[in-house]
C-alpha cells in the first residue's frame, strides 16, 4: 500500500514504507547463518584429527598433540556421556626474532565424542607421551542374564 498519497512523504515514512515491502530473505539469511563461536569452534574440531579404537574392556583415543604440555590439555565429560578434549596451544614470542614462514598451528582446539551406553565415565584415565594424548575409558562389566524365576504351583 502506497501511503504516500495521504501527504505523509517524511524520511520516517518512507523507511518504514521500504521495510514493509521489502523481501524478508536477507533477515532470514543473518538469522540463520552461524555464529563466529560455532564457526571457531567447528574450524578446532576439524583440525584436530583422532583414532578411536574398541577393545574387550574399554575403548582408547588417540590424539597427535605435538609440542603441548599437559597444563594446556583438558579432558572432560560432558552431560550425556560426552567426552571433551580440548586446549590451546600457544606460539610463543622471542625477542629479536622474525618469522619468515609460520606453517605450525596454533590456536584452540576441540573434539567432541558421544561415548557408548557402556562406557565407565568413573574410570578414565588420559596420558600424553610423545606428542599422543591417550585417553583410555574402561567398559561398564556386561550386565547379568536375568535368572528365570521359579514360582511354585499349590494345590488348592
Amino acid at each position: 500500500m502506497d501511503i504516500r498519497f495521504l501527504g505523509l512523504d517524511s524520511p520516517f515514512i518512507h523507511n518504514l514504507h521500504h521495510v514493509l515491502d521489502s523481501d524478508d530473505s536477507e533477515a532470514k539469511k543473518s538469522i540463520n547463518a552461524p555464529t563466529r563461536t560455532y564457526v571457531r569452534d567447528a574450524k578446532a574440531m576439524a583440525s584436530t584429527p583422532a583414532d578411536v579404537k574398541e577393545y574387550a574392556n574399554s575403548y582408547v583415543f588417540e590424539i597427535d598433540m605435538p609440542g603441548l604440555k599437559s597444563a594446556d590439555i583438558k579432558v572432560q565429560v560432558e552431560e550425556d556421556n560426552v567426552l571433551l578434549i580440548s586446549g590451546e596451544r600457544k606460539r610463543e614470542e622471542e625477542e629479536g626474532a622474525k618469522y619468515v614462514r609460520m606453517e605450525r598451528r596454533v590456536g584452540k582446539f576441540m573434539r567432541k565424542f558421544v561415548l557408548p551406553e557402556n562406557a565407565n565415565t568413573d574410570k578414565i584415565s588420559a596420558v600424553c607421551q610423545d606428542g599422543v594424548l591417550t585417553v583410555k575409558v574402561e567398559k561398564l562389566p556386561p550386565p547379568e542374564p536375568k535368572k528365570p524365576k521359579t514360582i511354585e504351583v499349590k494345590i488348592a
